[in-house]
């Protein structure tokens, strides 16, 4: 399994692992967090994809950008599978990166093959309140005085108050935390909130004809786990839930969810309809 770089594509950096010709499955983080979030998954995706990883603009190692609404960061990732020439992707999402992948689906169809979310809230009624450790990092008066002098086990601390179990937050997603700005990160969080406001995720789904599979960890403290149901209402969608699992499968279980997804991809069930 080969790993190459591409420093700054439409400015994101982007990661590929694995064989260049197999088939191409995308990976969108989340909101502060960068493409190192899927590092427990990515040996074994990458042996059996071409696996690209992104960080979105302000986040990990790409610089800020002008812009973080949801359909400007798509359309930043949909400039970089056209420079590739992958078309289409299956196209993977955690937390708030399944609001990039969905708007990704909704301006470029023809980019995305299927589609993954793991852990995306719905809907704006879904939040629950946030674990104390984020409240106080992302609000002011506290917040931007704090976060200039986080510590990385103030970091790791506050991935882990989003999961259910222990995890082990590896060095390199911790240093790409580090890079990012108070500002960017409430900015980015704002204009998160305000693509669900604007139609849930599950509303904009169902406008689509792209198979979907939805894995919500059923201990998940960001967002109420029975939220994951709202997908039900998505024609052909698929909701697997995760007993125990909080906000963050990839580390909690990640046998688990790179079997859901390997599962999803290899058995046609992400292959869009047919029509006459």
């Amino acid at each position: 399994m080969g790993e190459y770089d591409i420093e700054h594509s439409h400015g994101m950096h982007v990661v590929h692992d694995g064989p260049r010709q197999a088939p191409p499955l995308l990976l969108i983080h989340g909101s502060a967090a960068s493409g190192a979030t899927w590092s427990p998954l990515v040996p074994t995706l990458a042996s059996h994809h071409h696996v690209i990883r992104v960080d979105l603009p302000g986040c990990g190692q790409s610089p800020p950008a002008p812009s973080y609404d949801v359909p400007v960061q798509a359309g930043r990732v949909a400039a970089v599978l056209d420079d590739l020439g992958l078309h289409p992707a299956a196209v993977v999402g955690h937390s708030s990166g399944g609001y990039v992948a969905t708007a990704l689906a909704e301006q470029r169809p023809d980019l995305v093959r299927s589609l993954a979310l793991i852990s995306s809230g719905p809907s704006p009624d879904a939040l629950l309140p946030q674990p104390f450790l984020l409240r106080v990092l992302l609000a002011p008066p506290l917040g931007p005085l704090l976060w200039a002098r986080r510590s990385d086990a103030m970091i790791r601390r506050g991935i882990s108050v989003t999961a259910a179990r222990p995890v082990d937050v590896p060095d390199d997603l911790v240093a790409d935390l580090r890079r990012i700005t108070y500002r960017t990160t409430r900015t980015v969080l704002r204009c998160n909130g305000a693509y669900i406001a604007e139609r849930s995720v599950p509303e904009r789904l169902t406008a689509l004809e792209v198979p979907l599979l939805v894995i919500f960890g059923t201990a998940d403290p960001r967002w109420k786990p029975s939220s994951a149901h709202q997908y039900d209402a998505v024609p052909n969608a698929r909701v697997e839930l995760l007993p125990g699992v909080g906000h963050m499968a990839m580390f909690e279980e990640p046998e688990r969810t790179s079997e859901l997804l390997l599962d999803f991809t290899a058995t046609g069930a992400d292959t869009p309809p047919v029509h006459p």
